[in-house]
């Protein structure tokens, strides 16, 4: 019995999380962009601020071009929320980006339509997921 209680008793005190997940895939985007590294990550910082998302650490990597093409980009950024994830192929002028966060505070789909804005692509599909957990069992 004493077990019994003492899991309610922390049950009841685990935070609820709230997951939100946003992704989506940009096409027809402009190679000069999607190949900018600084533009890129200033794109995925602004981003952050609008969704009210908060860096921890951010790693960009500018891969090597081959057959006459630039590189793609992948910037990602661990958030204290959890992370934003941006990769680019100029090959095929397209980009992929994941933003998920956790908390009631932030809000990612205003970070996905800040990337959205910027890179303007002729066509892009977006996704969403609640990856909540409201309650405990």
């Amino acid at each position: 019995m004493i077990k019994q209680t003492r899991t309610r008793e922390v049950q009841s005190q685990i935070r609820k999380i709230l997951g939100k997940h946003v992704y989506g895939n940009m096409y027809g985007l402009s190679e000069a962009q999607i190949t900018n590294i600084d533009f890129l990550t200033k794109t995925v910082l602004g981003s952050a601020k609008v969704g009210n998302m908060h860096i921890i650490e951010l790693v960009t990597k500018k891969f090597p071009g081959y057959n006459g093409i630039e590189g793609g980009v992948s910037i990602i950024a661990l958030i204290e929320e959890s992370h934003i994830a941006l990769h680019t192929w100029p090959e095929s002028s397209y980009a992929t980006v994941d933003i998920y966060s956790c908390g009631d505070h932030s809000r990612p789909e205003l970070a996905y339509k800040h990337i959205l804005e910027r890179l303007t692509p002729k066509k892009h599909k977006f996704f969403s997921a609640d990856r909540g957990n409201m309650t405990v069992s």
